[in-house]
């Protein structure tokens, strides 16, 4: 049998895929996304009490003949800014221009494009999280635990008053007896909780979803978060298919048809060689495998998913792997 051929056409704004004899075509275009936080202690950045912020506008604005284009997050806070064709951002800068409710009274400063990959033409480019701010900082917002003292009063010196010697000794003072008190104990050392490791473990492990999706084990989400972008975590063909707003909370959750199945199952599957590095497949491996499906027919995608779960049941071949998932405390 004669091996298929595979051939590659780059286009000014497409890519021609020739694979096995059918012809598959690919816009190439370039994509910033993003995300957008209500900053509600007004710090400047990032902490515990902010969230995703929705139905903020943001707008890209570039010194050349680019842009300025705009776009609105999504319940998750995200943003995805499209431009046709392969486009060079650099130097291109993304901020927060109108946000809604109590975070539309200030903006943090614009932040500069980063590119994160290219490839056959399309790129993708984005940028450090953009905050919008309210009026005062919320009640609730920690307070300055160091604050400056207050500068000392100095009053005019008195004049010296000269007074006559005392005529009587005053008497002696009787100190009282000392009060022994019980001694005092050290506080007990609270009870060591168990972290998992920031870096992937040397421990062979594989989950499936349905441990990634109970929030007891959030914290073995490394590299990336629920809320990163399919489009950032699979590049253009994935963010073709399932477009740039789908994250990967929401690929999580995906099922009832080939092509969502797939999708879980390569997530699923990035998770754990993010987690392992002892998984049976590498992050780069899962990646190419999840485009190839993609770019193939429905019985490949199905047939790619299926061997994505059973690498994440722990079994695939005569290997078998358990989950290593404890409770984050």
């Amino acid at each position: 049998m004669a091996r298929p051929i595979v051939m590659f056409v780059l286009l000014p704004v497409s890519i021609v895929f020739f694979f096995m004899g059918e012809v598959l075509r690919v816009n190439a275009d370039t994509m910033v996304t993003g995300m957008v936080f209500c900053d509600q202690c007004k710090d400047g950045q990032r902490s515990f009490f902010d969230y995703p912020l929705y139905g903020a506008k943001v707008v890209i604005e570039c010194g050349g003949g680019n842009g300025p284009e705009e776009d609105t997050t999504n319940w998750f806070g995200n943003y995805a800014v499209r431009f046709d064709g392969s486009v060079d951002l650099a130097g291109c800068t993304a901020r927060v221009v109108e946000a809604p409710g109590q975070c539309g009274s200030g903006f943090g400063p614009a932040q500069e494009l980063t590119l994160i990959f290219r490839f056959f033409g399309s790129a993708m480019y984005t940028a450090a999280p953009l905050l919008a701010q309210p009026g005062v900082p919320m009640s609730y917002c920690p307070k300055d635990e160091n604050p400056s003292p207050p500068k000392p009063v100095l009053s005019p010196p008195s004049p010296p008053r000269f007074l006559p010697p005392p005529l009587l000794s005053p008497p002696p003072q009787v100190l009282p007896a000392p009060v022994r008190l019980p001694p005092v104990l050290p506080p007990p050392f609270p009870p060591i909780t168990r972290l998992p490791p920031l870096f992937p473990t040397m421990q062979a492990a594989a989950c499936p979803y349905e441990k990634w999706l109970m929030p007891q084990f959030q914290c073995y989400w490394k590299v990336v978060t629920p809320n990163t972008s399919v489009a950032l975590a699979f590049g253009p063909i994935a963010a073709a298919r399932y477009g740039p707003d789908m994250t990967l909370w929401d690929s999580l959750q995906g099922r009832g048809d080939a092509y969502h199945t797939l999708l879980r199952e390569a997530t699923t599957s990035l998770l754990n060689s993010y987690n392992s590095l002892r998984f049976f497949y590498s992050s780069l491996r899962v990646i190419g495998d999840m485009n190839a499906a993609l770019l193939g027919s429905t019985h490949q995608a199905l047939r790619t998913a299926l061997r994505f779960r059973r690498a994440n049941s722990g079994v695939l071949g005569s290997d078998r792997l358990a989950c290593n998932f404890s409770p984050c405390n």
